[in-house]
């Protein structure tokens, strides 16, 4: 029998193994636990597609259920009863409360897909070709995406020409403020060069970017320039939605209604692979067959994801929630005044947030530290010095708290702290 260790076999290309090299055996809720039984506390998620954590017993008992009494499994675009009430739970418990009025697509199984389906959409609704992205912005690693992609690691091994997209400043890139008067004279005067675009896509949060969070004046202004030129706005929300940043939509904190929306991570609420693209009804302009993928059509996904709405309709998840939101902002605030010395920046929004450290190896440190305490989260950013944190939503507020102890610890432990100096009289 072959004795292979348990890299031999696998490509180099794997990250998350790297980071964290324990073999994991199981997992519950906030919790992961390795082979040797030492548990760790999530603050990872799986990068944002566990926000419910894992293996909710809600959601569990519901796939168990349908798997028992034999489910269809696979169905591609056919109708069935787990796809259609998905669809009507969804409509009655996030749409209609929310006054939105879309009609949904089911695109292939990950994030990416659900980003090419919006983009060749948008171009096939204006006639145009141009797209809008934004500095450090991430939307996948598929060719579409990927151009619309500005972080180099991730450029760098498509091997063909990026194009088709108007890369601009996302606000603060140029620590001004005034990030949306340049988008906006670019996009709207004749003598920019620029080609009216087909659509403005964009993160409210850019996670991979950085946790760069966009302010209202932004966002407002973003959604004025493509009125006025004629563009759609397809807002990205793999990332930051289903509760992420505290609604379930992170464009709720704007009171704006984007043309096009991209979901996926988390929808399923379970960790299956579930993305679909929200489309204003005026835009369905698809004719059959003229987008599709053969795994768009996960029932079991369908299934829980159906079991995941009930819990906006849930007043103690919603409580804690907005409790966690709360303490998470109060306890970073915390932690930032402590390290202010080290120029430590507050970044992100709801329970989407973290610090700005300045270095990687410094980032790096931290993130290695936490883990031998027991705590998982990851870096990010262009220069991969951004602490990430991305809890369970419905994590208890105690071991909320405990987790950004350890944070604050093992930045305590990497960071060196100024010594106190005593002030008396010779």
């Amino acid at each position: 029998m072959l004795n292979l260790s348990r890299y031999e076999l696998e490509s180099n290309v794997r990250t998350y193994s790297r980071d964290y090299p324990e073999i994991f055996s199981r997992a519950q809720h906030a919790f992961v636990y390795d082979t040797q039984g030492r548990h760790y506390i999530d603050f990872f998620c799986g990068a944002g597609a566990l926000n419910y954590g894992h293996n909710s017993p809600h959601l569990k008992r519901a796939l168990l259920e349908y798997i028992e009494r034999d489910g269809i499994v696979h169905s591609l675009d056919l109708y069935t009863e787990a796809r259609q009430e998905f669809l009507k739970r969804f409509r009655e418990m996030i749409l209609v409360p929310r006054h939105l009025d879309y009609r949904v697509q089911f695109t292939g199984p990950t994030g990416t897909n659900a980003i090419e389906a919006a983009l060749k959409l948008a171009r096939k609704v204006t006639g145009r070709r141009q797209v809008v992205a934004f500095t450090n912005a991430f939307h996948g690693v598929s060719l579409g995406a990927l151009a619309a992609t500005a972080l180099h690691h991730n450029r760098n091994a498509a091997g063909v020409q990026l194009d088709q997209i108007i890369r601009l400043p996302f606000d603060g890139f140029f620590d001004t403020g005034r990030e949306i008067d340049y988008v906006r004279s670019m996009l709207t005067t004749p003598g920019s060069g620029i080609d009216t675009p087909a659509a403005i896509l964009l993160e409210t949060v850019q996670g991979e970017g950085g946790l760069n969070a966009a302010s209202a004046e932004f966002i407002e202004g973003l959604f004025a320039v493509a009125r006025e030129i004629g563009a759609l706005v397809i807002i990205d929300e793999i990332q930051t939605g289903c509760g992420r940043t505290g609604p379930f939509f992170s464009f709720e904190h704007f009171g704006v209604v984007p043309d096009l929306v991209c979901l996926s991570k988390s929808i399923s609420g379970f960790g299956l692979p579930m993305a679909l693209l929200l489309i204003k009804p005026e835009y369905d302009q698809w004719k059959p067959g003229e987008h599709n993928g053969t795994f768009r059509g996960n029932n079991f996904a369908f299934v829980t994801a159906a079991a995941a709405l009930d819990f906006w309709e849930d007043s103690s998840f919603l409580d804690l929630l907005r409790a966690n939101v709360t303490q998470m902002r109060k306890r970073l605030d915390q932690i930032f005044d402590r390290f202010a010395f080290a120029n430590v920046v507050r970044k992100g929004r709801g329970l989407f947030a973290g610090f700005e450290i300045g270095e990687r190896t410094l980032a790096t440190e931290i993130r290695i530290e936490a883990f031998r305490q027991g705590l998982m989260f990851e870096t990010c950013g262009s220069a991969g010095s951004v602490l990430k944190f991305l809890p369970p939503l419905n994590i208890d507020t105690n071991l909320l708290d405990h987790g950004l102890d350890l944070v604050e610890q093992a930045m305590a432990s990497v960071l060196a702290e100024p010594a106190l100096v005593a002030v008396g009289t010779n």
